[in-house]
């Protein structure tokens, strides 16, 4: 759904010119298309299991270990620019958008071009980098890291070679945003209509009233239309649709209520595109493409809103949530004596030397071996000095990486065999 999106959005039939200045898009429409795409396709691939939550998960129990590792000096340290103090900042604030691109750079070592890394490369701040003031101009660009630590180097050898300039993003990011905004603030209500937590006839009434509050907020809203209908019309439209289907009455309700949604949403967000194509080809365009107070962002609001309050806040997900962070942090918990081994211990196990610790050996031939490579690899570029500080924090990283390339079921199954009992019988 979001890979289609984009393609309308991109073969929509808004020029590409600014100012006099042209930019040459249209003779490169198969090309743009292609790398969004393929970004559409890769951007969540660094989500953790249990998603949001997984990520919190992650970044929760990190931030107590680290506290008990005496490398990172963390209560010296804490609020200081030292560097371990930066390392043990990064390592707590696990973020999937960043783990994406280490995916690609070290983990897979993708063979793909810039131009297409560049387009998943959503936020432009580096994980030790603090998150800014929600007032500070580059909010926006950089209210979550956009990549590690790990992978620096490789993103600026991508900004020299696509002339990107710091903190800013590459174009084509815009659009694989707007094509996740309008996809997934319907899907999301779809999912919750689909596992029960309401009806279609429920959703409908809460989309309406949700409008109608949010879009005070909004220039023009009440004059908003989608193919000559009202967003209320639009609403009425797809329940009477629904109410006459004797089969799927959900599929027929989000099947009208989609079809008269999307068009106006990639019309509205790739007049956007252009109206900005100035910011937008610096990459510093300060907002999304549907995040202008426009009528069309007042209904992007209202679907997330409601999806907010209602899903993602019902007690069947909540209980789900609980159980994703228990089962990561329970799964961290095991793995946890491979980070208190020291240095030469540590390496010893990693050299696959004799070892007195055989619980710790035990697990870290559970570790994936492409993990272990990406570890071995970055510590093959190590130099003496703060060596303990940085091969502690790829042992992190290589935790990290393992427990954030889980699915859902595979994270449930690892921590049922690490947590197994004996019964009596």
């Amino acid at each position: 759904m979001k890979v289609i999106v984009a393609v309308l959005l991109i073969q929509h039939p808004y020029g590409a010119c600014s100012n006099n200045t042209c930019y040459g898009l249209a003779d490169y429409e198969r090309e743009v298309e292609s790398l969004v795409e393929m970004a559409c396709l890769m951007h969540d691939m660094g989500n953790p299991p249990f998603g949001h939550f997984g990520e919190a998960a992650i970044s929760s129990w990190f931030k107590r270990a680290l506290q008990h590792l005496p490398v990172f000096n963390y209560e010296k340290n804490n609020r200081s620019f030292s560097l371990a103090a930066k390392l043990a900042y990064e390592l707590a604030n696990f973020e999937g958008n960043a783990q994406a691109i280490r995916i690609v750079a070290h983990l897979q070592k993708l063979n793909l071009t810039y131009a297409q890394i560049a387009c998943i490369l959503k936020y432009t701040r580096v994980g030790t980098e603090p998150k800014p003031a929600a007032n500070h101009p580059n909010y926006y660009l950089k209210k979550k890291p956009g990549y590690y630590q790990s992978e620096a180097l490789y993103v600026q050898e991508l900004q020299q070679a696509l002339a990107i300039k710091p903190g800013h993003r590459f174009p084509f990011t815009y659009i694989m945003e707007a094509a996740d905004d309008i996809s997934y603030c319907l899907a999301d209500l779809e999912d919750g209509v689909d596992k029960g937590l309401l009806s279609y006839q429920e959703l409908a009434n809460l989309l309406l009233l949700e409008f109608k509050a949010v879009r005070e907020k909004y220039s023009d809203a009440q004059s908003l239309h989608f193919n000559g209908k009202s967003f209320e019309q639009l609403i009425h439209k797809a329940v009477t649709r629904a109410d006459r289907e004797t089969v799927d009455q959900e599929h027929a309700f989000f099947l009208s209520f989609r079809v008269g949604l999307i068009h106006p949403l990639v019309q509205h967000a790739a007049k956007a595109f252009v109206d900005n194509i100035g910011a937008v080809y610096e990459g510093n365009l300060k907002r999304a493409l549907l995040e202008d107070d426009s009528p069309e962002h007042a209904v992007i609001a209202s679907l997330k809103n409601v999806a907010a309050r209602v899903i993602f806040k019902a007690a069947e997900v909540e209980t789900l949530e609980l159980q994703g962070y228990q089962i990561l942090t329970g799964i961290l918990d095991r793995y946890a004596p491979l980070l208190h081994l020291n240095k030469d211990e540590f390496e010893d196990l990693v050299a696959g030397k004799k070892s007195p610790f055989v619980v710790e050996n035990l697990l870290f031939r559970r570790l994936p071996g492409k993990h272990v490579k990406a570890y071995k690899a970055h510590c093959a570029t190590l130099n003496e000095k703060d060596y303990e500080v940085w091969e502690m924090y790829y042992r992190c990283r290589l935790m990290q990486d393992m427990v954030s390339g889980m699915t859902d079921q595979f994270a449930l199954d690892e921590y049922q065999v690490l947590h197994a009992m004996r019964h009596e019988h």
